[in-house]
């Protein structure tokens, strides 16, 4: 048994019990092939629900420090991050960024799924922020259908995005799938990756029905 089907035996059904996620559109999402998952990040817990809600592997990116940490709970955190699909990046450098696509780029060019909160760090305040171009890179470079989601709720569980969250119910959506195949070749323009970054921070505002503000979210945190 692998790592990711022995924490969705063990502690999935502990997850469900807390979250009680209510899954809409699963069947959106492929059952094989590269295909990037795009939503809203609301809290830290949305990347422990994500996992247990798709039926395939889903990999992301996460900070370095989530399977770095000392004592028991340390190994405890990375052993369930990395065996769920998380892959750590140092994002505090200054290549953080370019790291992160790269390694976006050769997962989905192994023909998985791939999932990226293009807000780039969570919302501080349940709003819907303008999305990274990250998202129009990955779409345009290898070609993979982005299926938005939206997570609902969970900010109601882990206000804040820490502390220990509390029971309640939540709500993953996904979208249909979008793709981009007309832009095909123009992974260099930037009007069009910032065309199709909106377009999906669109969707995914239709699906959470967050409000939208069109500025970054760090910017907002710095503010």
């Amino acid at each position: 048994m692998s790592r990711l089907a022995l924490i969705k035996a063990v502690l999935g059904p502990i997850l469900r019990l807390m979250f009680r996620p209510r899954v809409e559109g699963i069947e959106n999402i492929p059952g094989t092939g590269a295909v990037i998952l795009a939503g809203n990040h609301l809290t830290f817990i949305d990347s422990m629900i994500m996992p247990i809600c798709c039926e395939r592997p889903v990999f992301f990116i996460g900070k370095d420090e989530y399977v770095t940490g000392k004592g028991l709970k340390g190994r405890l955190m990375a052993w369930f991050f990395t065996g769920v699909g998380m892959i750590p990046v140092d994002r505090d450098g200054g290549r953080g960024g370019v790291a992160a696509l790269m390694t976006g780029r050769r997962v989905l060019d192994e023909g998985k799924a791939f999932a990226i909160y293009p807000e780039g760090t969570r919302s501080p305040d349940g709003r819907l922020y303008r999305g990274r171009t990250g998202i129009a890179r990955l779409t345009l470079m290898t070609g993979a259908p982005v299926v938005p989601f939206a997570m609902i709720g969970t900010d109601k569980l882990q206000p804040g995005g820490s502390g220990l969250p509390r029971p309640g119910k939540v709500t993953v959506r996904f979208g249909e799938p979008m793709e981009f195949s007309r832009y095909e070749g123009m992974d260099r323009d930037r009007y069009v990756l910032r065309a199709v970054t909106d377009s999906v921070m669109a969707e995914v505002m239709r699906l959470s029905g967050q409000e939208y503000v069109d500025i970054y979210a760090t910017k907002a945190k710095a503010a």
